[in-house]
This record gives structure tokens, sequence and C-alpha cells, in this order.
């Protein structure tokens, strides 16, 4: 058993993050001490207002192991000022998150944890005119080249291409080079984490993998890419259109799909699974996951939220 803790960034301050992450500890024991790196006075009032009770942990910056509580709240305490418990989300968020993610960075740095889990986060907001998504911007962060978005479940995973980008923009961002690139990502996580050579499927880009254009995207990035791939793996397999990929009869052949834009390949997933996914970024120096939702801003204080995504991402790690 890895005894390193879990560390988690609370994210958003105004989300139903504190929510779902009560839940989750009142109905859940973990084998891995948790970090969660928040404001214990907006943790504490938000909780006040859900009516919850929970005794916490509060850790200070330069806590050791033996200060950590296994099956407790262990906070790492952020100093911020908030004035209400719950408000809109705003740029006003910004700055507490940036200082949550740079606490949590310096102890992944250190080796001091077995995983990084983050909170959902307002790309309005936070990431805006930045970073496509928290992707990239943890990336960024660790000086990450190669790096690609995964989206977990134990029967089926699914990592598109292109993530948070207009739909306008995402022929000219697929290049052959990015898809090889991004199964052998892939393949390498899941022999890694798994020691299992994962069966990859790779979707077209337009209707039937079919395009009347000269230059279209299947003859001219996608092929030429699974061709390269299927001499340098096994089990990789495409261009197939992603219309019928997902069918009961189909999908059952695959470990991981290959989307060519984000809603191609999450569209079906979150239909197939609802909250029994999480995001996973590979290529970073560690692992990094996030429960597969947002923010959602409007359902904050009402206690209502489903915990089943970030009981996944922890456990996960928790072996």
């Amino acid at each position: 058993m890895n005894t390193k803790p879990i560390i988690i960034v609370s994210g958003e301050p105004f989300s139903v993050f504190s929510e779902i992450l009560i839940k989750t500890f009142k109905n859940n024991k973990f084998n891995n001490p948790i970090i969660v790196i928040a404001s214990v006075n907006l943790f504490n009032e938000q909780l006040k207002h859900l009516n919850y009770k929970m005794n916490f942990n509060i850790i200070s910056e330069n806590f050791k192991l033996k200060d950590l509580k296994k099956n407790r709240i262990n906070i790492l305490n952020v100093n911020f000022n908030f004035k209400k418990a719950f408000d809109k989300i705003s740029y006003s968020s910004d700055l507490y998150i940036e200082k949550c993610f740079n606490f949590a960075l310096k102890l992944m740095k250190k080796g001091f944890s077995i995983g990084l889990i983050n909170g959902p986060i307002s790309k309005k907001h936070f990431l805006k005119y930045k970073f496509n998504g928290i992707t990239e911007y943890l990336a960024k962060k660790t000086q990450t080249k190669k790096f690609a978005m995964l989206i977990y479940n134990k029967k089926l995973a699914v990592s598109p291409i292109t993530t948070h980008v207009p739909l306008k923009n995402v022929s000219k961002l697929i290049t052959k080079k990015k898809i090889i690139e991004q199964v052998k990502l892939i393949k390498k996580f899941y022999w890694k984490v798994f020691k299992k050579n994962p069966k990859i499927a790779i979707t077209g880009l337009n209707p039937h993998c079919e395009s009347n254009l000269k230059d279209n995207e299947e003859d001219k990035k996608i092929k030429p890419a699974v061709k390269y791939l299927k001499k340098k793996f096994n089990k990789v397999y495409g261009p197939i259109p992603a219309d019928s990929l997902f069918m009961k009869n189909n999908i059952k052949n695959y470990d991981v799909v290959v989307g060519m834009y984000h809603d191609q390949v999450l569209t079906p997933i979150k239909s197939l699974y609802n909250f029994n996914a999480i995001n996973i970024t590979l290529g970073l120096p560690f692992i990094r996951i996030s429960p597969d939702h947002g923010p959602n801003n409007k359902m904050t204080g009402k206690n209502i939220s489903n915990p089943d995504s970030l009981v996944n991402a922890i456990k996960f790690f928790d072996i």
C-alpha cells in the first residue's frame, strides 16, 4: 500500500465542491490520507450553510507525514478574505485559485504526494484568454510539452485531440503528429499504470469519415497517422465513423476512443457513464485528476450535487 497523501486543490471557491467533498468523506473510507488545500474559514461557512458538521485536521505548510490523519480531511489553510459563503463566480477567485495550485505544485515537485486532484474551475474566469483548460494550465506550470486529456472509466476511456476550442478551429489544429503523440501517451499510461496494451479506436472528423473536399482531414491527416500507428503498435484501429462507433456492439471492442474534438467523445461517454468517469491529464510529471464536471454555480448551497466523480478520482489513487 502506498501511504503517501493525495492532494486535493479545492478549485473554484463558489462551486459545489465543498458539498461533494463532505458527501465523499461521510460515505467512504480511504486508505491514503487526504490533504485539501483550501480556505478553512470559507469551508466552515459553507458547511454551516449546508447544515453539515465535520472535524478537520488543520495542518501547517511545513507539516510532516505523521501530522496527517487518515479518514479525516487534512486542510492546508490558504488565507483569503471571503465575504460570503456562496457567491457568483467572478475574477475575484483568481488569486485564491492560483495560491492553492502553487501550494500543490510545490508539494508535488518534492515528490510528497501520490497524485493531485483539483476541484472544478471556471474556464470563463480563471483561464480566460490564457489557457484552453486546466490541462493546458498545468502543462505550462510544469513545462510539459506533450500532454493529453483522458476521460477514464474502467470499461471505456476517451481522449479528444482538440479540447476546449471553437469548432471552427478544430480542423486546422488536427495534425498527423498530434494524433501519433497522443496515442503514444495513452499506450504509455495504460502500460505503466495497468500493465495493459489498450485497444484504441480513432475516429474520423467528417460524417462517415468522408468528404467531397480534395484536402479532407481523413486522407491528409488521420489515415496517415493511423497507418503509422498500426506499424508502431498493435491494437490501433481507424478511422471509424463516430456516429456508429459508440453503439453497444461496436464500443465493447475497444478500451479507448481517440476523437478529433471535445464533444465528439465526451458527449457519448457522459451519456454512457454519467459521473462515473474522471478526467486524467497524461504527460505531466505526476498523475493529475479532476472530477468530470464543472463548478455548477447554480447548484451551490442546495445540497443536491452528486459526488460520484470525486469518489472515483480518489479511489483511482487509493490503492
